[in-house]
């Protein structure tokens, strides 16, 4: 089995300079650390991480947890994260909240005695005001969750831009009625509400149906439902996460409803199931990718300097057109009734 002593000398530098890169330290030039780790993978070599934990007071792991990971979104900021962890020699402890206080308040007890390095945190809206009560000093980043704090850095879409963007497809693609559902489990749909607000009133329109309610499959099928049995009901529906749209498009299917000549729809998220439906959702697609490493790589910053000022970062969705939203005789740009 190969120790420290083999890397080192495969990689061409001391023993000090190789565990200075498996701590993740600034000061090692770029060069010198992507030697030090393609060593240690040509070598197979796994560090004594008991012991490394004892010397640092910390461990090389870190700790993510989310509100439901049954959600693509979470999930695959859950694989960009363990991806940058890994690559800097940490693990990953995975914890699933269900959006309820209790839950999130004893996996980060659990994390904290394990004594993770650091914790990327999608929080409850019942979290803000105990952390700014609360000592705690693990180093913290916060993801897809808007909150006023200096104690952790936030990593956020623009969800304003974003859901004005999405309306005003819909609107620019010739409908009229349209109706939203949004979660109602943190600021995000609230956010995601306001931008959906903001694109109508510039048209001069009015929602048909507003909905806050619980990010899930069935929320999304029985508001569909509901909406689908109104009078005048809406000719589109904007939802507020994945699992929400999934729940609308069954509604729609169950209920024989033609997407979009009857009804368009459109969310967001990116998923694999959205592209494989007849037809394509459009979708507004969250960076993923880009939320969880730059979540890592804030969060390993701060496991180092933590009292360094907070970062704030505002990512910008891509818009993905689906069949979905596009109605086969209706021009492109018409101008707003």
């Amino acid at each position: 089995m190969a120790n420290i002593k083999d890397v080192a000398q495969a990689a061409g530098v001391s023993t000090a300079t190789v565990s200075r890169v498996l701590a993740n330290h600034v000061s090692i030039r770029v060069e010198t650390r992507q030697r030090v780790l393609e060593a240690i993978a040509r070598l197979n070599y796994r560090p004594n991480l008991i012991a490394r934990s004892l010397r640092a007071q910390k461990s090389a792991r870190i700790g993510l947890v989310v509100s439901d990971i049954r959600n693509p979104f979470f999930t695959a900021i859950g694989r960009a994260v363990e991806d940058a962890a890994y690559e800097q020699g940490y693990s990953v402890l995975m914890c699933n909240t269900d959006e309820n206080p209790e839950k999130e308040e004893l996996y980060l007890n659990v994390l904290h005695d394990e004594n993770v390095a650091g914790v990327i945190f999608s929080p409850t809206q019942q979290f803000g005001a105990s952390f700014h009560q609360s000592n705690s000093k693990i180093p913290m980043v916060i993801i897809d969750r808007q909150m006023e704090t200096d104690k952790a850095d936030l990593v956020l879409l623009d969800n304003v831009l974003a859901a004005h963007e999405l309306t005003t497809h819909l609107i620019q693609n010739g409908f009229r009625r349209i109706a939203g559902l949004f979660g109602d489990a943190s600021a995000t749909g609230r956010d995601r509400h306001a931008g959906f607000l903001q694109a109508l009133g510039e048209h001069a329109l009015q929602d048909a149906g507003v909905h806050f309610i619980s990010p899930r499959i069935q929320s999304g099928y029985d508001a569909a439902l509901r909406l689908l049995e109104r009078k005048n009901r809406p000719d589109a529906i904007l939802t507020s996460n994945s699992l929400l749209t999934a729940g609308v498009f069954q509604a729609l299917r169950d209920k024989k409803v033609k997407v979009p000549d009857e009804v368009g729809l459109a969310g967001f998220d990116e998923t694999t199931w959205g592209q494989l439906v007849d037809p394509p959702i459009t979708v507004i697609a969250q960076p993923t990718e880009e939320i969880g490493r730059t979540a890592t790589e804030l969060l390993f910053q701060r496991i180092q300097n933590p009292d360094r000022p907070a970062h704030r970062v505002i990512l910008k969705g891509r818009l993905m057109e689906g069949l979905s939203s596009v109605k086969a005789k209706s021009p492109l740009h018409p101008a707003a009734d």
